[in-house]
């Protein structure tokens, strides 16, 4: 039995740290035009008074913006104190191990979730539930440090409470790589994908241009890559050979780190891989930080333990290989040196697969869960003193019943894949499912179900005039538009403005009701909506003055490709009228009304609180001061300010070790000695020390 992983489990921590500090930094500086006084779509709207006593409140709508007026803030302040709270709570737990605890990621949780219920369309993306579930699961994985009189760096149930991300992790993962085939999608199932995916996702980076000239049959064979590790290694979360575990953590951050390579997805990448790192264990980590404790040196012959593991690497690499090659018709093609790769299935057959096994795989994590929890229970007898032994088998019942009642609830979306499936749960899962699915505490995942722009990218430009016979079109930031401009590299910060222009020219704009409200504010001349289109204002055609009229065309973009030549600056982009996206509107135009009353767009501006109490004055001030940064700015100015703080330790740690050495070598045979000494006899201390209790507080006698 290793050893407990608490260096990924420190690892898992700080990363989630680290994608809430982006979280919630990239909103802060997006409040103002999203949900400001006149943002497009103001959050007060949301908040409605009902005559309803504050828990009754929190109770049907759960958000801390109940508590606005209570502290002299309107929503749009009291939403900036929150993530303020957030970046600073998130940034202290990135830097200090020590603010890791589980009552500050209850903290965390809270203002995000709190947030996320006023976010409307701007908030409703996967990677935001994904960010609330792996928050939810922090609260159960970190240690309780801040109320408690002893330090505990382990505890003999955390193990379980562990396995449950590697479990988010691998719903996730699955259920990412099964719907691009249950929605028959023409593309995922021709292998195609890659080659429209790269020019008609919501942000490319500049890569997706050199991506997007790869052969077909390259992109093909990745598409190929992408099932299998999306469907296939997941299965190797839960296998009992460490080398498998490790081969499924960097399969996946192989994929996570070609699309951080290729698109602009914020933090979900950072994300996932922070999941992944409850594929690791102790020893391995300590590898990366040169600190892995001696292996014992191979033996021949093997012993049993060792052959049997070797056999079944072996077998599992021979089986991926094996269904790769038999499922998609892998065939190297000597003549035209390349390789060729179909599906060779039918949805029908696929599935009649998925329903055969999704269940099993429901069973398959109840094993892998069973086994935690016999192993946390184990770790709970090893415990030296019967008041330690009992309190930690207390805890270990505790964590383990909310670890499985956690399983039972992930099953409801977790077999959505299968309605099948899903219709044969236990109805008392469904209730305590639909109990607590207002908590965003388990969600259902699916990303890239559909491969959209097959036929060409749809973009919606649009432009202003002062006349009608002059337009001058208006250039996001971030978004694509001027096809000379090089794609952005933005994450892991999320311009949420420019990801809803993206699904907004999939349909009609009547299927974006929050559309007509930003023409509106356009053509009010608002400046924090202005602000969300361009972070220099120097860069907006209207600064001066707000365009008369304002329309929407809809066009269709392509990367260009390798050989094609211009004169001047070679393009990024080519592109082609389609037909009017919105008409022509202006202040005061019945249109441009009816559109706003339709969608419940059009109420009238409150009155501004009172700025004279402190509160409301300190954030004002410091939304002054961050109005010239852009999100990106910001976040990676965060980013380096931790990353040499940790450097600075780093250099300090290191400059102490000389020292250390020097009075080891100096004293190494009467500290070899002691070593061994204390090897023979602290065997059962070791182990209570393991288990994050010590001795029971009782120092063991000391020997003559």
């Amino acid at each position: 039995m290793g050893d407990p992983p608490r260096r990924p489990r420190s690892l898992f921590l700080a990363g989630l740290a680290a994608a809430y500090l982006a979280a919630f930094a990239s909103l802060y500086v997006q409040i103002p035009g999203l949900y400001g006084r006149d943002g497009i779509l103001p959050a007060r709207r949301v908040l409605r008074l009902s005559g309803k006593g504050l828990w009754e409140q929190l109770r049907d709508f759960p958000t801390l913006l109940w508590l606005s007026p209570r502290l002299g803030l309107d929503t749009e302040l009291g939403m900036e104190l929150l993530c303020l709270l957030g970046v600073l709570a998130s940034f202290g737990a990135l830097l200090f191990e020590s603010l890791r605890d589980s009552l500050l990621f209850a903290l965390l949780r809270v203002l995000y979730l709190s947030l996320y219920q006023v976010g409307q369309v701007f908030l409703y993306f996967q990677w935001d539930s994904l960010l609330l579930e792996a928050g939810f699961l922090a609260v159960l994985v970190a240690p309780l440090r801040l109320l408690k009189w002893r330090s505990t760096t382990w505890r003999a149930h955390d193990g379980v409470t562990f396995w449950l991300v590697r479990w988010l992790l691998f719903r996730l993962m699955f259920a990412s790589g099964v719907v691009k085939l249950t929605s028959r999608c023409p593309t995922w199932w021709g292998l195609t994908a890659l080659t429209y995916h790269y020019e008609t996702q919501c942000i490319p980076t500049p890569g997706a241009w050199f991506a997007h000239q790869l052969p077909v049959w390259f992109q093909k064979f990745s598409v190929v890559a992408t099932y299998v590790i999306e469907i296939a290694v997941p299965l190797l979360f839960f296998a009992p050979v460490r080398r498998l575990r490790l081969f499924a953590f960097y399969s996946q951050v192989l994929l996570q780190l070609l699309i951080i390579l290729t698109g602009n997805y914020n933090f979900f990448n950072m994300l996932t891989i922070v999941l992944a790192f409850s594929l690791l264990d102790e020893e391995h980590v300590g590898h990366w930080l040169g600190r892995s404790k001696k292996r014992h040196t191979s033996t021949w012959p093997p012993s049993l333990r060792s052959l049997l593991s070797a056999l079944t690497e072996l077998s599992a690499y021979a089986f991926l290989l094996y269904w790769s090659v038999q499922y998609f018709s892998l065939e190297i093609n000597w003549e035209k040196r390349l390789l060729d790769s179909k599906v060779a299935f039918t949805y029908h057959e696929f599935t009649t697969w998925l329903r055969a096994v999704t269940l099993p795989l429901v069973g398959l994590g109840f094993l892998s869960l069973s086994w935690e929890i016999l192993f946390a229970m184990y770790r709970c007898f090893c415990i030296r003193g019967c008041f330690w032994k009992l309190w930690a088998t207390l805890q270990w019942g505790v964590f383990a019943t909310a670890t499985l009642g956690m399983f039972a609830v992930s099953l409801v979306p977790f077999t959505y894949i299968d309605y099948e499936s899903n219709g044969k749960l236990w109805p008392g899962i469904h209730q305590m499912f639909s109990a607590v699915e207002r908590f965003q505490v388990v969600n259902s995942y699916g990303l890239f179900r559909r491969m959209t722009g097959v036929g060409g990218r749809p973009e919606v430009v649009l432009e202003g005039s002062y006349d009608q016979q002059t337009w001058t079109e208006i250039e996001f930031t971030y978004k694509p538009g001027n096809v000379s401009r090089a794609p952005p590299v933005v994450a892991p910060h999320q311009p949420r403005l420019d990801w809803q222009m993206w699904f907004a020219a999939l349909g009609p704009h009547t299927s974006s009701p929050w559309f007509t409200s930003f023409v509106y504010r356009l053509l009010q001349g608002k400046e924090e909506v202005i602000r969300l289109v361009q972070t220099d204002e120097s860069q907006y055609p209207f600064s001066a003055r707000p365009p008369v009229y304002l329309r929407a065309q809809l066009y269709k973009y392509w990367f260009t490709g390798s050989t094609q030549g211009s004169p001047g600056p070679a393009p990024w982009w080519r592109r082609q009228l389609l037909h009017q996206f919105f008409p022509t509107v202006s202040l005061g135009d019945p249109a441009l009304e009816s559109l706003l009353g339709q969608h419940g767009l059009k109420d009238k501006t409150p009155p501004r609180r009172s700025a004279d109490a402190l509160l409301p004055r300190a954030l004002r001030a410091l939304r002054r001061l961050s109005r010239p940064f852009s999100g990106p700015t910001i976040l990676w100015s965060l980013y380096l300010v931790a990353a040499t703080i940790y450097l600075l330790r780093a250099l300090g740690h290191r400059r102490g070790d000389p020292a250390d050495r020097g009075g080891g070598e100096k004293n190494g045979q009467v500290r070899r000695k002691e070593g061994k000494e204390a090897e023979e006899k602290g065997e059962g201390r070791a182990r209570g020390a393991a288990d994050g209790h010590g001795d029971g507080g009782r120092p063991p006698k000391k020997r003559k």
